[in-house]
């Protein structure tokens, strides 16, 4: 697979150290926080380079997950991956249903209003609690809650942008 499919989203990251023998502590962007586990094999980011790395085991420890890699079997190894980002491959995550998307998928989108004002470029989004809000920079930064049929009335994934009913001024 090629493209978008086979690009990498970070789910979690390696947060500390389980035990001794090779488990550790992983801080999982995921929901719920042990869907991570599902995900094998992770890429994991060492060096600078990704490494695929099969999840030998993993489960929910208190709040939090814990999981242990094929190929790290005691404290002192497992402490090299310390602070390592975890993705996976965009295929590996499910499919949405129509009008539903992941963020990563939207990170990146050109943003315009109904008008063709061209607003700038998603670079992240926010969870308020009350929704979601779109992080758009352009030649300035603005706060765009992520309102789908309000405000974000449509996302064109294969071209790569969103409209936005949205006043340029604000």
């Amino acid at each position: 697979m090629s493209g978008a499919s086979d690009r990498k989203i970070v789910v979690g990251r390696i947060a500390g150290l389980y035990g001794v023998r090779g488990w550790v502590k992983v801080y999982s962007w995921t929901s719920p926080r042990e869907a991570i586990l599902g995900y094998s094999p992770w890429q994991v980011k060492l060096g600078g380079e990704w490494r695929k790395m099969p999840v030998k085991a993993g489960r929910k420890q208190g709040k939090g997950v814990v999981a242990r890699l094929e190929g790290y079997g005691d404290r002192n190894a497992a402490a090299g991956l310390l602070g390592a980002d975890i993705a996976v491959s965009r295929f590996q995550l499910p499919e949405t249903a129509a009008g539903e998307y992941y963020w990563a998928d939207l990170v990146g989108l050109k943003v315009v209003t109904r008008d063709g004002v061209e607003l700038g470029e998603v670079k992240t989004l926010i969870e308020t609690g009350a929704n979601d809000v779109l992080v758009v920079r352009g030649e300035r930064e603005r706060l765009i809650p992520c309102l789908f049929g309000d405000v974000v009335v449509a996302v064109d994934l294969e071209h790569q942008w969103m409209q936005v009913d949205w006043d340029p001024e604000f």
